[in-house]
């Protein structure tokens, strides 16, 4: 496999009698997440956490939609949705379990939201606080042109309610798997990506996950660095027209 794609698959294979050896340096350990003291914070609220439609129904549902309605999303739709993709599903010993599976529990991925058109909460740039199950607000205002060209100039982005982005905090995969950490990175992106296209048609709307994007234009804003912490993946969710 020639290429940069070849050499990281290659250079980060486990091979019996050359696995990494050496404790973990439990100081230089990453927060958990990030927060934004100074953002404005908004509660969501509670997710229903039993019943819903069939997981067989909801996984012969599932498509890519790329045309969405005019009608706005309300509140407690998109609470759900944060909820059933790294909202917090059990707390044990002082860990914090989501609802998508991560490598060592270490969830490297932070989730910001391009909210559109959501009921009750007004258009602009926000970050998910899964310890709170609360968005802070980052950036008010519209986004619309500037994520849609972003997301690789793909306009129907423009029409969901809201764009998922996702950003990865390596150091909290590295901190424990080393190179290897990368791999899982993108493992916990697509965890998370079809957690959301199977919530979203559980909740009657459409999604559609984008992984063609400039990544230094999506970088820029949502304010990740592009080498501590990048974008990874994006979904974009709405009512199906």
């Amino acid at each position: 496999m020639a290429g940069i794609g070849g050499r990281f698959q290659q250079e980060t294979k486990y091979e019996r009698g050359r696995m990494p050896r050496g404790g973990l340096d439990w100081g230089a350990k990453p927060a958990a997440w990030k927060t934004f003291p100074a953002a404005k914070l908004i509660p969501l609220p509670e997710p229903v956490r039993a019943g819903g439609p069939p997981v067989w129904d909801v996984v012969q549902a599932r498509r890519s939609v790329r045309r969405f309605g005019e009608t706005a999303m309300p509140l407690a739709d998109l609470g759900q949705l944060l909820w059933a993709t790294q909202g917090t599903t059990r707390l044990f010993r002082g860990f914090s379990f989501r609802a998508a599976p991560s490598a060592g529990a270490l969830y490297p991925l932070e989730t910001y939201l391009a909210v559109h058109a959501v009921d009750g909460l007004e258009a602009g740039l926000y970050h998910y606080a899964p310890a709170g199950h609360a968005l802070e607000s980052l950036r008010p205002g519209d986004v619309r042109e500037p994520v849609a060209r972003a997301a690789l100039d793909q306009e129907f982005t423009a029409g969901a309610n809201v764009v998922f982005i996702w950003t990865a905090v390596f150091g909290r995969s590295t901190w424990k798997y080393r190179e290897r950490g990368y791999r899982y990175v993108y493992l916990d992106a697509g965890h998370i990506g079809h957690a959301a296209a199977l919530a979203a048609v559980g909740l009657g709307y459409g999604s559609c996950q984008i992984a063609a994007l400039y990544d230094d234009e999506v970088n820029a804003l949502v304010g990740a660095d592009g080498k501590e912490e990048s974008v990874v993946y994006m979904t974009a969710i709405g009512r199906p027209d």
